[in-house]
């Protein structure tokens, strides 16, 4: 029996991995589950999949975790560092769904103690890139990507020499602006961001894939992941979502990953790896669906993609200034502080002001200038922040 944690377990990721575990009950052993602020869900699935302990990063919902937990037999903590004792339990497999910076350091513990990551917090590699692949190398860790389009990548690469390969191209669906009139962004709504076309996820990540700041993070993530140069690295609006990414070699051929927009395709070739097995997602009639299209995004509607092909240009600490930046003005819009088309300006705004002097191309950083570069680029995008509100 394979010992699993799922770091982020109330969020739809963890959420369709405790689907296919769900499935498969009696091959899995569940040590640690976490989320945030929705115990009524923790604590259920905490007490279905017998969980030894259930964390909520909200140091103050212990007592009412607690409350729900009570004479179940499942241990309760709470806080951040709990976060990082929860990974650091021992198990065979853990899912990385945190949302946002705060999985860097959980993620980096699975890591330290040579297990295996599935990765679905792409802000792990857009901070800390270069340390997280200096850190699986140095502990003989297993680092699998579940971001639909990374995994898109992975399994097209299987067998194949990474040096044969001449570019990289990942999807997108456009979000919930991208058939709109330009002159409409700016009055964009929270509401009418949080709607997306093809996926069911969170707000967050739904804003993040209207603006694309979401795609620029997997951009960045893509490089750090396969080692692949900018250059090589191609986005493109499929507004089908079913084709997630190809790779294409040096005679010409592109190898596609097609599939349906269910993200149990992802995380079940990563529970699963290196075997495949079945799993719940829909097969394709490709008769029924009659054609595919793509087409370049759109400089204005999609800024988010120059800020971060420039981010990966820099190197460096870039991505962790960006991530924090986007992070801050994702709050902000939310908040209605700023206006949608606010967001990338502000985190335009951020880099050029972290540029300034030392700047942030630091080739051989470690985790300390990591958290001070993500402190720094908070301070400033919310000093830019106040600027325009």
């Amino acid at each position: 029996m394979r010992r699993i944690s799922i770091l982020g377990a109330t969020g739809s990721i963890g959420q369709n991995t405790l689907d296919l575990v769900r499935r498969s009950r009696d091959e899995f052993q569940v040590v640690a589950l976490t989320g945030g602020r929705n115990l009524d869900r923790l604590a259920a699935d905490a007490v279905e999949f017998g969980a030894e302990v259930a964390v909520t990063c909200h140091e103050e919902l212990f007592a009412p975790l607690q409350e729900r937990l009570a004479g179940t037999g499942v241990a309760v903590a709470a806080g951040q560092g709990a976060l990082i004792e929860a990974a650091a339990r021992p198990a065979d497999w853990v899912m990385s769904a945190i949302v946002g910076a705060a999985g860097l350091l959980p993620g980096l513990e699975v890591i330290r103690r040579g297990g295996t990551l599935a990765l679905a917090n792409k802000e792990t590699l857009v901070c800390a890139g270069a340390l997280v692949m200096r850190e699986v190398a140095q502990h003989g860790a297993t680092l699998l990507p579940v971001d639909s389009e990374h995994s898109a990548i992975f399994q097209a690469l299987t067998g194949e020499d990474i040096a044969a390969v001449e570019r990289i191209v990942i999807t997108a669906s456009g979000g919930a602006f991208r058939d709109w009139p330009l002159d409409r962004l700016a009055s964009a709504t929270v509401a009418e961001a949080s709607s997306h076309p093809n996926w069911a996820m969170g707000q967050r990540i739904t804003i993040d894939s209207a603006s694309m700041f979401n795609k620029g993070l997997e951009l960045i993530e893509t490089k750090e992941f396969f080692g692949i140069a900018p250059d090589r690295i191609e986005a493109v609006i499929h507004p089908e979502s079913l084709v997630h990414a190809l790779v294409g070699f040096r005679d010409g051929a592109l190898m596609a990953h097609v599939g349906a927009p269910d993200m149990r395709h992802a995380i079940g070739f990563a529970l699963n790896w290196p075997e495949r097995r079945p799993l719940p997602v829909a097969r394709l009639d490709l008769a029924t669906i009659g054609q595919l299209t793509f087409r370049a995004p759109e400089p204005a509607r999609y800024p988010a993609l120059a800020i971060a092909r420039a981010v990966m240009e820099t190197g460096g600490l870039a991505g962790c200034a960006f991530n924090a930046a986007k992070e801050c003005a994702l709050d902000a819009f939310i908040a209605a502080r700023i206006g949608f088309l606010d967001m990338a300006v502000v985190v335009e705004a951020t880099l050029d002001r972290m540029s300034a002097g030392p700047g942030l191309q630091f080739a051989g950083f470690d985790l300390d200038m990591v958290l001070e570069t993500d402190r720094d680029a908070r301070r400033v995008a919310e000093e830019v922040i106040g600027l325009r509100g």
